[in-house]
């Protein structure tokens, strides 16, 4: 019997992460109540309310439009989706009453049937996700891929068998409720300023992030950036066996880069694996994001033939340093994706060309001084677009501005601004929330923009 049979959860919430957690708790027997603050009217139409077909009437209740304290009257266990803050009123109340947090990634992780592989950090962490899936599939193994990306793991757990592979991208929402329980298998690429508008600190951001690494056994694996000091700066936290990646030396267990190759080593010695002009990404930071899936992939039993096959097959996520279309000799990027000013200054290290920047979005209570820094030596011209238009002028005084309403005024401001062999790179800096649900819907419009030119 499922832990959370016959157990009244209250889940706040209604996105994919909230619907897949109702859905498999009515399964097994939980009476649900699934929370929003937004309207019936937006959210239970024919389409927003399909995941609930067929589920029993009696085990799942609505309560749209408020979180009411009346929600934690018999509740036995709260869930809070990764957009709802343990800041929200109703959150700090339960706390207060001692009614346990928990999410979908909590309760798939307790019920995982074979060691989990989990992934975070302030960048990289989809493509290093996706790219350790990929190494998987190589290897003929069946694997899963999802977690704060694509489809939450816990809607397939009933498929999932002892000898899968299991790699799950974790978000600092998601972590910063994780108490006793780590992934076997854990990675913190890197840990610079980010979500700040949450976390208000970078203490309570890192040690949010330190969850996936500070409840291993000594039977654990953490695989840190030996080249980024806050992921570094979480060596003491470990338990079990510590694996390290770089760019910049050679390490005694883990990844590395020396002569342009790409190395493993660990107790079973040191041996290269492919050239670093096999991967297909752009971008020094995507090597970083090479090295850690493959010391990842070792690390879970993956074969050296299926890790190399995996960097040379793989050409990256959606919405990261996508090339869209190439037109008249511009070419057009969507690095929707990069929601933070570290994220876009990545990806404006990863192109020689002249540039044409698109950026701007909602800010994350961010630093925007380096950014605006680089921006100001490297790009051949702005194009501001969102709530962040206006600040991010001021910031790049002396630059050559162009300012916008919306990312379609700011695709065909580019298109008439840009000379072949140009990038037109969206690479906002900020979040979508101003305009769009997620980064993904952001991406998509400028797909269609694009496409449209």
């Amino acid at each position: 019997m499922d832990a959370l049979n016959g157990k009244r959860l209250v889940i706040l919430g209604m996105a994919r992460q909230g619907t897949a957690l109702a859905r498999f708790a009515v399964g097994v027997g939980a009476y649900v109540t699934i929370s929003d603050l937004r309207p019936a009217a937006a959210l239970l139409g024919p389409d927003a309310s399909a995941w609930a077909a067929g589920l029993p009437a009696d085990r799942l209740r609505f309560v749209l439009g408020e979180h009411p304290l009346s929600l934690l009257d018999d509740c036995d266990l709260l869930a809070i989706s990764g957009g709802v803050s343990i800041d929200a009123p109703l959150v700090v109340e339960a706390q207060r009453r001692g009614i346990p947090l928990t999410n979908d990634s909590i309760e798939f992780a307790r019920r995982a049937p074979a060691p989990l592989v989990g992934i975070t950090g302030s960048a990289g962490k989809t493509t290093t996700t996706a790219l350790v899936g990929r190494m998987g599939q190589m290897s003929g193994r069946r694997t899963w891929v999802g977690g704060n990306i694509g489809r939450p793991l816990i809607s397939d757990l009933a498929e999932m068998s002892a000898g899968d592979l299991i790699i799950m991208e974790l978000s600092s929402f998601q972590l910063e409720i994780w108490e006793d329980l780590s992934p076997a298998i854990a990675a913190v690429l890197n840990i610079t300023p980010n979500h700040l508008d949450r976390h208000k600190t970078m203490d309570h951001y890192t040690a949010a992030k330190a969850n996936i690494l500070r409840h291993q056994g000594p039977e654990g694996v953490a695989v840190l950036s030996a080249d980024d000091p806050g992921a570094l700066g979480l060596r003491e936290e470990v338990r079990g066996r510590l694996r390290l990646f770089s760019r910049r030396s050679p390490v005694e267990d883990g990844a590395f880069v020396d002569g342009n190759r790409i190395w493993l080593c660990g107790p079973e010695g040191r041996r290269a694996l492919c050239a670093v002009s096999d991967i297909r990404l752009r971008g020094g930071h995507n090597v970083l994001n090479v090295l850690a899936a493959a010391a990842l992939a070792e690390a879970v039993g993956v074969p050296d033939e299926a890790i190399v096959e995996g960097i040379r097959t793989f050409a990256g996520v959606p919405h990261r340093l996508e090339t869209v279309r190439e037109l008249d000799g511009v070419k057009y990027i969507n690095d929707s994706i990069a929601t933070a000013p570290e994220r876009a200054l990545a990806a404006l290290a990863a192109y020689d060309e002249p540039i044409i920047l698109l950026a701007g979005g909602r800010d994350k209570n961010m630093v925007w001084d380096e950014w605006a820094r680089q921006v100001g030596q490297r790009v051949k011209r702005v194009v501001l677009f969102g709530e962040l238009a206006e600040p991010l002028a001021k910031q790049l005084r002396g630059v050559n501005v162009i300012r916008v309403e919306t990312l379609a005024e700011a695709v065909y401001v580019a298109q008439a601004e840009a000379a072949a062999g140009d990038i037109v790179l969206l690479s906002p800096g900020g979040t979508s929330f101003d305009s769009y649900s997620d980064f993904a819907e952001r991406g998509e419009h400028f797909r269609l923009l694009v496409g449209d030119l």
